[in-house]
């Protein structure tokens, strides 16, 4: 009997942590931000979420900041005659009904001139600002350099 309430218990606190991890902006809800960590001495580092857009007209992300970076820039990957090619855009659009993934090889959040490397386990402040929405601060989970993917939850 005992066991079951530790069971209770557990799964509680379990699901009180991934519901830390989404954030809600007027008609958009953005979920898992997070970066991976970086080697020492490195000086730029990626941030990933989803952002869902549950209104009826789009809406734009147009910038970023956080204090753990000196600039932050919207990216996106791409191949370009078998080269993969990284530049910074103006935003990212989420039409209505729609996600927009920020991943690994995907869009992404630059963030260039590190103050210091992201570790594992550390938590990042960082502003969101979108077009219509406006700004939300979200805290940004810094992972295993291996996180690939929102999906990438323990």
């Amino acid at each position: 009997m005992q066991s079951c309430h530790i069971l209770a218990l557990a799964l509680a606190l379990s699901a009180g942590t991934a519901l830390a991890q989404n954030y809600k902006l007027k008609d958009l809800v953005i979920d898992h931000p997070y970066a991976r960590a970086t080697p020492p001495g490195a000086k730029a580092g990626g941030a990933f979420l989803t952002v869902e857009n549950k209104g009826s007209a789009p809406d734009k992300l147009v910038d970023a900041s956080t204090p753990a970076a000196k600039f932050v820039e919207i990216h996106e990957m791409s191949m370009d005659a078998g080269v993969m090619k990284m530049r910074a855009i103006r935003g990212i659009e989420i039409k209505p009904g729609t996600k927009a993934e920020l991943k690994p090889g995907g869009f992404h959040i630059m963030l260039l001139d590190l103050k210091q490397p992201l570790k594992v386990g550390d938590k990042i402040p960082m502003t969101l600002v979108f077009e219509k929405a406006g700004k939300v601060e979200v805290s940004v989970a810094v992972e295993d350099m291996a996180a690939d993917t929102p999906q990438h939850k323990h």
